[in-house]
């Protein structure tokens, strides 16, 4: 585009009047790649949402053409899809993540997801799950807080989301069995966690096949988050809280980063009044710039710049789920 003059004016924040979707869109089309706003596209703008809230057809084939440009040639994704992860190489943090882009817009299955289920496998563990950093990424810029090692061990936090994905979609693929007996193992046995890890575990329980084993789970680790303090339950005295060793001043979790949607097993961890404080809080993080922020700790300009507007579709996704006024 040719210079049309020299300005340091701020770029104007979008009309504080307007409803956080229409702020979130002002900020989304000034910042976001183009996954991102195709993603906003499909779940809130006019004439592609529809009456169940989740775009059509079209809208999700533009979902999935963006998300393919982060695609591998061995059937995972990598290219900065998580953007904590610079560089070309497949990571199990970024499959997990393209995974969730797929189930947001209906399309996780077929022969795709049977292609990821194969890089899931060759990127396994000895005991048939998922590191959270495989040693591919050595060489390539990645957050100073994920550290690369030769042999990574299992981690709950890159196995769980995926398996509970997989079965929330009703996919059925070897990899499967194993890496779920890992999450049953990993989720029974957590006695000290962090807010991550719990995210983690919450997302395998709520699809988890087996529903009483998983209700029990998740009583149990609810009672551990509020022992362990891991949730924030009153937004207006932050200090009361402790932040988890090794996370960035100010990193908080609050209940609706645990229960994502009314449904989830996590939300009779809070009381209504808890869950109300919570999605108020969030409802009042938005930004004068249209964006919510990323709370995590940060590491170089570009990545908190691609961060924000997934965070962004995130918030308005959770505050819609409970019924709050986004429109």
């Amino acid at each position: 585009m040719a210079e049309t003059g020299a300005s340091t004016d701020p770029v104007p924040s979008p009309d504080a009047a307007l409803s956080p979707v229409a702020r979130a869109e002002h900020f989304v089309w000034l910042t976001a790649r183009v996954l991102e706003q195709r993603r906003f596209a499909y779940h809130f703008m006019e004439g592609t949402t529809g009456a169940a809230g989740t775009g059509g057809d079209q809208a999700a084939d533009a979902v999935e053409a963006a998300l393919a440009a982060y695609a591998t040639g061995d059937g995972g994704y990598g290219y900065a899809l998580e953007p904590d992860l610079r560089g070309p190489v497949s990571q199990p943090l970024h499959t997990g993540h393209a995974l969730r882009v797929l189930d947001s817009i209906r399309r996780c299955g077929g022969q795709r997801v049977e292609r990821v289920c194969r890089y899931l496998t060759s990127v396994s563990t000895p005991d048939g799950a998922l590191p959270a950093i495989h040693p591919s990424q050595r060489g390539y810029p990645s957050a100073p807080f994920v550290p690369i090692v030769d042999d990574p061990p299992s981690e709950l936090l890159a196995t769980g989301p995926v398996v509970g994905l997989l079965h929330r979609n009703e996919v059925w693929h070897a990899w499967l069995f194993r890496a779920t007996d890992f999450c049953w193992a990993a989720v029974e046995s957590l006695e000290k966690s962090h807010p991550y890890e719990v995210q983690a575990a919450v997302a395998f329980l709520d699809s988890a096949p087996d529903r009483p084993r998983a209700q029990a789970a998740a009583d149990r680790i609810g009672r551990l988050v509020r022992e362990q303090r891991l949730a924030a339950l009153d937004p207006a005295d932050l200090d009361a809280y402790p932040v988890s060793p090794g996370y960035a001043p100010g990193e908080h979790h609050f209940a609706h980063d645990f229960a994502k949607v009314p449904e989830s097993l996590a939300r009779a961890w809070f009381t209504d009044d808890e869950m109300e404080r919570s999605l108020d809080f969030l409802e009042g993080d938005q930004q004068a710039d249209g964006g919510w922020p990323v709370r995590w700790r940060q590491w170089a300009p570009g990545t908190a710049l691609e961060a924000r507007p997934i965070v962004t579709i995130e918030a308005l996704r959770t505050l819609r789920a409970y019924g709050r006024s986004i429109d």
